[in-house]
């Protein structure tokens, strides 16, 4: 008699608790390192590294953290499916509230220290990042919010919509980790910082992968 197979399925619960201690990590030591090594926040002041510092602090904790929070509300909110669209909705909403502060504040920061602006790598991907991300946001609420749309057109559009959200998620990560590299000032109590920071962002970022792919419940 053939053995009966056995199938291993994995619950994405205690993944998205993992990326629940991960965001906690990465928040502590991006306020560790913009607070105690580089002098804190301020919208207007002498001192432009306060300015540019909000820049860091609202695209990894605006964009890519309440972002993967976003991704992952279908397996951590509880309640109807209704609900967990608006959650998803809302925290994306918010992240692209962040994306926009802090496109905002590098230009300001830019042009107040006399440096030119999207020259590098990094700020090529991030604009390509932030139009995308602001096209996903329009057309998931036309697809999927707007009352008057079709439930074929939502059917047809909803594996695009994931597989570009994650996309997008992915390039914004990369964009990050990126943009951390230039920080990097050797073997210091600032560039370890930096690195654990950068290594927690990319386990993050695995981590609310697998929570797409996982089912919510064993």
């Amino acid at each position: 008699m053939a053995p009966k197979s056995r199938s291993y399925q994995v619950s994405a619960t205690p993944v998205t608790i993992f990326a629940h201690l991960l965001l906690i990590a990465i928040t502590t030591l991006l306020l560790v390192w913009l607070l105690h090594f580089r002098e804190g926040f301020a919208f207007k002041s002498a001192t432009k590294e306060k300015i540019f510092n909000l820049h860091p602090f609202f695209m990894v904790v605006g964009f890519i953290l309440i972002g993967g929070e976003a991704i992952m509300a279908y397996k951590t909110v509880p309640g109807k499916r209704n609900t967990q669209k608006v959650v998803h909705m809302i925290l994306h909403l918010l992240a692209l509230v962040a994306v926009a502060l802090g496109l905002f504040v590098i230009i300001k920061f830019k042009n107040e220290v006399g440096e030119a602006d999207f020259v590098s790598l990094h700020s090529w991907l991030g604009i390509i990042t932030i139009s995308l991300f602001g096209l996903q946001w329009l057309f998931g609420f036309a697809a999927f919010i707007f009352p008057g749309s079709e439930m074929s057109t939502r059917a047809s559009f909803k594996p695009w919509h994931t597989f570009f959200g994650m996309v997008i998620f992915l390039l914004a990560v990369c964009t990050a980790e990126i943009g951390l590299n230039y920080f990097i000032l050797g073997n210091n109590q600032q560039g370890l910082i930096v690195n654990f920071t950068g290594l927690l962002i990319f386990l993050f970022a695995a981590a609310v992968s697998l929570t797409v792919l996982l089912p919510r419940l064993y």
